[in-house]
């Protein structure tokens, strides 16, 4: 049955009217930390720190967008780990700078607008999954797929489950 309340991925409450869905199901698949980086990101454009924050980060994007477009002239596609790290165990560790700077590798392909994709690539001494980031140029998701699919076939990894 086709739906059109525009949620189509992800975490879908139920509930009998369109406004009050949207509202649980963002009050309940946001978890902390998605909310503390929605509350920052909001006070910083709202608090009189658009021009000391936003500009200054428009002009870094432009940066990052310039070296990928310089990258993308000699390659297809970049590989490379999704995160430093793995992740954390639940409940592990709820230090926010921590949680953040796991988003190392994947901030500068959000800022530069490219399409990623990450893939299962093993797992670490302790069983937690190690993801493969392939990134390509603007346009160029077929390039990811066509990658992806090449890496999937000649590993199996795809098909493993880390031990919960």
């Amino acid at each position: 049955m086709a739906r059109y309340d525009g949620v189509r991925y992800g975490l879908r409450s139920e509930e009998p009217n369109l406004l009050s869905m949207y509202n649980k199901t963002r009050a309940e698949g946001f978890g902390a930390e998605v909310k503390r980086r929605i509350m920052i990101g909001t006070y910083a454009l709202s608090a009189g720190y658009y021009d000391a924050y936003y500009l200054k980060a428009q002009k870094v994007r432009t940066l990052i967008k310039q070296d990928f477009e310089k990258a993308f002239e000699d390659v297809d596609v970049l590989v490379s780990p999704t995160a430093p790290s793995t992740a954390f165990k639940t409940g592990e560790n709820d230090d926010p700078l921590s949680m953040y700077l796991l988003d190392l590798m994947t901030i500068p392909v959000n800022m530069a607008g490219l399409p990623g994709i990450s893939i299962p690539c093993g797992f670490d001494k302790n069983g937690m999954p190690i993801g493969l980031q392939i990134v390509s140029n603007v346009l160029r998701e077929d390039l990811l797929f066509e990658v992806g699919s090449a890496y999937e076939s000649s590993t199996n990894w795809h098909t493993m489950q880390p031990k919960l």
